[in-house]
């Protein structure tokens, strides 16, 4: 028989169905799709009914739906598009988990104060206070930083242990500040998927496929091209389901008996929200392309308040491919190459390259009052021949690939010059979406100039102008490099004064968004009074995070997102059935 809520068929679907099936196994009929056993006369308001369901397939909604089941809910997961795990499976899917249990195996000490010191001297640096009972964050902030703490490594132990997301330790990636004095355990919060290979860069499509085999297994029906369009609640204002639409445009309703779970992703890929509300022009980013915003929109209309809707998790993009709204596009985790350097439309090296990729796309929105521009919106990167050779992959977004990989955001030029009038062709294609950003008259001779003083400080190791190198951090993105003995910054090298040369031309972009309706700890959804809205909850980037602009360590997505999964789940549990 057809699964009423895949066909989109709707109540006449299931009636259908129940009548074919026939009176005395109607139940066992029911049972075997997940629905509700209600008679059909009763039920003709929706077309399927669950103790949960779940908007999102990726990380957030496996996790809040393998949660709520193993409680002994019935729970669907609703995936707006074709395929499942949306950016999670996209994603390297390292996971930031304080105090965790390999941590507290090797020994390696992290009190909940000094962790919540260190996520507040970020997350609030204008305002942090080591003093402060809160160390200078609300009192929202500091409970939603110290859920994280409470639970990310409970849900993550719970989650290898029912074989949904078995992992492995990786003790000596720091976090991203890890030189800070406030972070007291720098290295060993990080998890990876068991099965990642050892670049891990592959985790996200690995803990997609552990996570939705564990939930088919489960019981757990996962349906894709299934867009949630509304929010439905009963006249006491309690959320009991949701109307979604198919890719044909039939119309399916389904009932929450106690919750309803968003986990959609942020608002990438909505031109308008972006333009509204993120603090710097953004060109897009490697967020799934259904990510829209499509939560913000519905919530609001309950009257969801919204929090943090100016930050993102940032990253820079190839110009190209965030126009093109390029599905496979990555963000530029790790900028590949030694003999490489990031120039701005006049010339000159404004950047330290290295830096993580969420400190480095926020240098793109420097703002000229003289000028009345953004110079260093379009940057671009420019490597030699020996970067080429020893430094291309074609992993975490690098803009060094090999041949034969796509390399359409790769300029080339035998000599400085060519290489100079091949990237004023390429931003002449571009001009629409930069604010008819060129080359300066004097790029080329700025550009040997930039050259000439990077050759200096990459012969002696030290960056005078930028400090290139010089945190740990950078040496974890550095990538593959030449081996060179003796040398003690192995994130230099002299460009050479041969070509051929490369370029490329980056912009800012996102992961993804980080505002949205604000949660409590609980991942209830709140309105403006900051009371819970009955039945609905929310977990990831759909929601606010409490990070605020910081991005703490690898993995600092992921390891908030299970907690706030398995808090979400433990308290729509608790919820009373809801009458239609």
């Amino acid at each position: 028989m057809a699964d009423p809520i895949r066909s989109g068929a709707g109540a006449a679907s299931r009636r259908r169905f129940m009548q074919q099936a026939g009176a005395g196994s109607a139940a066992v009929a029911a049972a075997s799709l997940g629905l509700s056993a209600t008679p059909a006369d009763a039920a003709q308001a929706f077309d399927a009914t669950y103790d949960m369901v779940v908007c999102g397939s990726g990380c957030g909604g496996l996790a809040s739906a393998l949660f709520s089941r193993w409680q002994g809910n019935t729970a669907v997961i609703l995936e707006k598009a074709g395929s499942i795990g949306g950016t999670t499976a996209k994603a390297a899917f390292w996971y930031w988990v304080p105090n965790n249990e390999a941590m507290k195996k090797a020994g390696i000490a992290d009190p909940k104060p000094d962790f919540l010191k260190y996520v507040a001297r970020l997350s609030n640096p204008q305002g942090f206070d080591p003093a402060h009972p809160r160390f200078g964050l609300t009192q929202w902030e500091f409970d939603m930083c110290g859920a994280i703490y409470d639970s990310a490594s409970p849900a993550a132990e719970l989650l290898a242990a029912k074989g949904a997301l078995p992992y492995r330790h990786v003790p000596d990636v720091p976090d991203y500040f890890a030189e800070l004095p406030e972070d007291k355990a720098p290295k060993g919060r990080v998890l990876v998927p068991a099965e990642a290979i050892p670049s891990m860069s592959d985790g996200g499509l690995v803990a997609v496929r552990t996570m939705s085999t564990k939930a088919r297994q489960e019981g757990i029906p996962i349906r894709t091209g299934m867009r949630v369009k509304k929010i439905l609640q009963n006249p006491a204002g309690r959320v009991i389901g949701v109307e979604a639409e198919d890719e044909l445009g039939a119309v399916t309703r389904i009932r929450a008996r106690k919750a309803v779970i968003f986990a959609t992703g942020g608002f990438t890929h909505n031109v308008e929200l972006r333009k509204n509300f993120l603090s710097g022009p953004i060109y897009g980013g490697c967020a799934a392309p259904s990510n829209e915003g499509d939560f913000v929109q519905m919530a609001g209309a309950l009257g969801a308040q919204l929090r943090n809707m100016n930050y993102a998790w940032s990253c820079p993009v190839p110009l190209e491919k965030a126009v093109a709204r390029d599905g496979s596009m990555s963000g530029m985790f790790s900028v590949a190459g030694d003999s490489m350097i990031f120039v701005n439309k006049y010339g000159r090296r404004t950047v330290n390259e290295k830096l993580q990729y969420n400190e480095l796309a926020q240098t793109f929105f420097e703002w000229d009052g003289a000028r009345a521009e953004y110079p260093n919106l379009v940057r671009i990167a420019v490597w030699d021949q020996r970067s080429q050779d020893h430094s291309a992959s074609a992993e975490y977004g690098r803009l060094i690939v090999p041949p034969g990989t796509d390399d359409r955001h790769v300029i080339k030029g035998a000599t400085l010059a060519d290489l100079a009038r091949a990237i004023d062709e390429r931003m002449a294609k571009y001009a629409g979406v930069t604010g008819g950003a060129k080359l300066s008259a004097d790029f080329a001779s700025n550009l040997q100039a930039s050259i000439a003083r990077f050759n200096g400080f990459a012969k002696t190791g030290k960056d005078l102008d930028f400090k290139r190198g010089d945190r740990v951090v950078e040496l974890l993105f550095n990538g593959d490099v030449k081996e060179e003995p003796g040398r003690s910054n192995p994130t230099m090298w002299p460009i050479s004064d041969a070509g051929p040369y490369y370029a490329a031309l980056i912009v800012p972009g996102t992961l993804d968004t980080k505002g949205g309706p604000k949660t409590d700890t609980h991942g209830r959804v709140l309105d403006a009074r900051d009371q819970p809205i009955p039945g609905l909850y929310g977990v990831g980037n759909c929601v606010a995070s409490a990070s605020g602009r910081a991005y703490w360590a690898g993995g600092a997505t992921l390891g908030p997102i299970i907690a706030f999964s398995y808090r979400a789940a433990n308290a729509a549990h608790a919820e009373t059935a809801s009458a239609a």
